[in-house]
């Protein structure tokens, strides 16, 4: 079976999904930019809309868009939102946090680990952005960090993503069972049974799902 988690920009997408279309809704705000923390509100009012239709909540925590090398204050504001996600029965956590090198930053995200409080942590689309042959080393480092998934593309320049399956194919059989491999960026309701069939994964990710 393949898990489809839809991503959502605001409130008004939520009442086409049910729980036999999508397991879990990624929510976000300002896609354009490729998605930013939503606000209290709207996090409070999807995480009891989708748990009365048993759909699982990720939220997304990324206080701006541009690069994912974060100063203290930013990391200090992630914090408060990670505190208020978690008060507000969010079930999962989405983060994306690298060095100037493009490379996982294990400090900072050690950082937020307490204000995590042990929620399941997902590395989202960031992990396209670290050079190839550090993939793996990455997907070490996730698994050692606590997180349960990781979102990826299979390149940074998002382009086709059937141009990125042998990739795709080499970091899953590398990663095994340690953390999920889940796919976005170009994935629709049209593509993804060939896609998961080609790739050997088993959990997509996008706007265009259902």
């Amino acid at each position: 079976m393949i898990s489809k988690e839809f991503c959502a920009e605001n409130l008004s997408q939520l009442p086409q999904l049910s729980s036999d279309k999508v397991q879990r809704v990624e929510l976000c705000d300002n896609l354009a930019v490729g998605g930013t923390t939503p606000s209290y509100g709207v996090i409070k009012e999807a995480a009891g809309y989708l748990h009365e239709k048993n759909i699982s909540l990720a939220v997304m925590i990324r206080p701006r868009g541009g690069d994912f090398v974060y100063n203290d204050l930013e990391l200090r504001a992630m914090e408060e939102d990670i505190l208020r996600a978690v008060e507000l029965e969010s079930d999962a956590l989405v983060l994306g946090l690298l060095t100037k090198e493009n490379e996982i930053d294990s400090e900072a995200i050690e950082q937020l680990l307490p204000a995590t409080q042990r929620l399941p942590l997902v590395f989202h689309m960031a992990f396209d952005l670290i050079p190839q042959d550090k993939q793996k080393d990455a997907i070490d480092q996730l698994v050692e960090l606590g997180f349960v998934r990781i979102l990826l593309h299979g390149s940074a320049d998002k382009d086709d993503i059937f141009k990125n399956i042998d990739h795709i194919k080499d970091l899953l059989a590398y990663a095994g069972n340690r953390i999920e491999i889940m796919l976005g960026g170009g994935v629709t309701a049209q593509n993804l049974q060939k896609l998961c069939r080609e790739t050997g994964v088993k959990a997509v990710h996008g706007t265009k799902i259902i």
